[in-house]
């Protein structure tokens, strides 16, 4: 896969950039991959990488579950910046806190258990994370 990172032109708003990394360093965490910016939404893959996976997801979770799945695959990915102008919410930018809740629940969804191939349930991921599982977002 190749992986496109946003060198951004603009200063981006202080809570944007602290969610971007924040979202972007966990599923680094997950997958042992040291990626910039989760969040570009610009990939690349060959056809058979493409075909192989069964993808779910829409909107940003999309981010989290290709990332995960690519990294189960051990396919290699690369890196590569691409110029970014970033938008405001006046000109058209329409993330929000609950799309890293989101993605947060997706990281959860599609993170393997230690010696399997499968994604747990949520629950499980949560308690091996030392979480109860007992409550998750919908």
């Amino acid at each position: 896969m190749v992986h496109v990172s946003r060198r951004s032109q603009r200063v981006l708003l202080f809570w944007h950039y602290v969610g971007n990394k924040l979202l972007t360093t966990i599923p680094d965490m997950v997958t042992n991959f040291n990626l910039s910016d989760v969040w570009t939404c610009y990939k690349a893959f060959r056809r058979e990488v493409l075909q192989s996976l069964d993808l779910r997801e829409s909107r940003f979770g999309f981010e989290q579950e290709i990332t995960i799945k690519i990294a189960q695959g051990g396919w290699r990915v690369y890196e590569t910046p691409i110029s970014y102008y970033g938008r405001t919410c006046a000109e058209g930018k329409k993330i929000s806190w609950k799309d890293g809740v989101r993605a947060i629940w997706c990281i959860l969804k599609y993170t393997p258990g230690a010696g399997s191939s499968k994604a747990q349930q949520p629950k499980e991921v949560l308690r091996a994370f030392g979480g109860n599982g007992a409550r998750s977002p919908q």
